[in-house]
């Protein structure tokens, strides 16, 4: 199977000895973020640092003319990106012998929501997600889309990998978060989850339900989960709200995430070379949300070249996409490799090996640049012995 590694632009530029120090891990392509959230990283090998922060999200290019006169419009990055900072690292990865492919991160960014509170997911008790754009808000979905077509083809790349191109909820990582005190469930995260800004009550309205009546069941509905009772999967979600107001809310967020990622997909094909490859972070979950969206895994096989999965906690995610038995279609398995996050690069040769036979196609690493040595040695080990 072929094997990627993720990799920012600050883990390779300024340390010419990364790029080759990642093609040794016997990986074969480099996936290069080109537009990014905000983070803080370690870079734990680097001549001239030990923390990058990235203090906003931000294109990691410069950005060309499509966007004059925009409201919405992607921000440059500050010093921990400077200039053509992708350009350099995908030039640097390719003289290494690397193919590079873009890695754009969509619907994820604290700054835009700050700039521009009407753009946020709203949910049933009015608290905004400054980190969570609506993707059903017209000015939202035309930015995604450009976003995506300009950051996805970059000078070099052969492909792309789209992350977030869905919805996003309550699970992301905000400074200091301190959400985990009450253990929602898969349910209680889904409700959390439902946007009520003006677009999206129109939307419910569209689907027969009033808005006003449903927020007020959303939020009956959690009460029994914060009281520490947490239901799990759809059954939980129809057992909370009723299976007339869940179905009527799934009718409408799956209409606006499938119509988006055709246009995000269809966006990126229309400005990319011949046979540029376009996979998307996904979920088969089709009510999941965050940066791997949940899909329809038949829907999402039609509209891209192929998936990346999850695999965190196992392999099992692989297999709704695997039968679908797409020819050509990628199913790249995506196994954490920094111990210090939960990863386990010790095991990585049998996870690989797990993955294959539940139909991954590839391998996806996660994550180079913020790797111990020892963690690296053990990636080595593992695809030296594939």
């Amino acid at each position: 199977m072929k094997a990627s590694t993720f990799v920012y632009p600050w883990d390779v530029n300024g340390d010419p000895e990364a790029a080759g120090r990642i093609a040794a891990l016997g990986v074969r392509q480099a996936t290069l973020a080109a537009a990014y959230h905000s983070t803080r990283a370690l870079t734990p090998r680097h001549p001239r640092h030990r923390i990058v922060t990235a203090e906003h999200a931000a294109v990691l290019y410069p950005m060309d003319d499509r966007w004059k006169g925009r409201e919405l419009r992607p921000y440059a990055a500050g010093d921990w990106a400077p200039g053509d900072a992708f350009g350099e690292a995908a030039e640097a990865l390719a003289r290494a012998g690397l193919e590079v492919h873009t890695w754009v991160v969509l619907a994820h960014n604290s700054r835009l929501g700050a700039d521009h509170p009407d753009t946020s997911v709203v949910n049933a008790y009015g608290d905004r997600y400054a980190w969570a754009p609506c993707i059903a808000r017209p000015a939202v979905r035309e930015y995604l889309v450009t976003l995506a077509a300009e950051a996805a083809v970059r000078p070099g790349a052969r492909g792309t990998e789209l992350e977030s191109l869905g919805w996003y909820g309550l699970q992301h990582l905000h400074a200091h978060d301190k959400t985990g005190g009450v253990p929602l469930g898969d349910a209680g995260f889904y409700l959390m989850a439902l946007c009520f800004c003006a677009v999206c009550r129109e939307g419910y309205g569209a689907q027969g339900v009033d808005p006003d009546e449903l927020a007020a069941a959303v939020r009956a509905a959690l009460e029994p989960l914060w009281r520490g009772a947490p239901d799990e999967g759809w059954a939980g979600v129809e057992k909370l709200l009723g299976e007339a107001n869940a179905a009527a809310t799934r009718a409408w967020r799956d209409e606006r995430a499938r119509t988006l990622q055709e246009e995000a997909v269809a966006a990126v094909r229309a400005a990319a070379p011949e046979d540029f490859q376009v996979l998307l972070h996904a979920d088969p979950v089709t009510y999941h949300v965050g940066a791997n969206p949940g899909v329809d895994p038949a829907h999402i096989l039609s509209v891209a070249d192929g998936v990346v999965v999850p695999c965190a906690g196992g392999p099992a995610l692989l297999t709704p996409f695997a039968e679908q038995r797409r020819e050509g279609a990628v199913v790249a398995a995506n196994f954490g490799v920094v111990s210090g996050m939960g990863g386990s690069p010790g095991t990585l040769a049998a996870d690989a090996a797990r993955a294959q036979g539940l139909g991954a196609t590839e391998l996806r690493l996660y994550h180079a640049g913020l790797a111990s040595d020892g963690d690296l040695e053990s990636v080595r080990e593992a695809l030296a012995g594939r």
